[in-house]
């Protein structure tokens, strides 16, 4: 699994922001992902869970954050991005990931994530039947 650090206390995070007016979440989920940790790929539409977290925001004060997990398969890495010089990314095994994190439910989250079983098709030939006729 990919972590990112947070650009505030650099502690290790999952990408994450908020949604644009008129984007799908798991397309926010993608655009989050290259901004912040420089990957691309295929993101599912369907979120692994929901976490929340602590955000203090630039006031001092402090709300309750909500993020959807959307899971991605990366497909290529960037060796420069836009927040390249604020983060450090870093693939994690999902144990490794999950301890790694402070929030409990995005570590719990983590350690129930599953890579779907992909198996090649199963592709039966017959022989073609005779034409004769008897």
């Amino acid at each position: 699994m990919l972590l990112v650090t947070s650009r505030g206390t650099g502690r290790w995070v999952v990408p994450k922001g908020n949604v644009n007016k008129h984007e799908a979440p798991h397309m926010a989920a993608a655009r989050e992902a290259l901004e912040e940790a420089g990957v691309i790929g295929a993101v599912s539409p369907t979120a692994l869970g929901i976490y929340f977290y602590d955000k203090e925001l630039a006031s001092g004060t402090v709300i309750r954050a909500e993020v959807r997990l959307f899971p991605m398969a990366v497909t290529d890495e960037l060796a420069d991005w836009p927040e390249a010089d604020q983060r450090t990314r870093r693939w994690f095994s999902l144990a490794e990931a999950a301890a790694a994190v402070d929030e409990a439910d995005l570590g719990a989250l983590i350690r129930s994530f599953r890579a779907p079983d992909v198996r090649p098709p199963v592709l039966t030939i017959h022989a073609p039947r005779s034409s004769r006729s008897s």
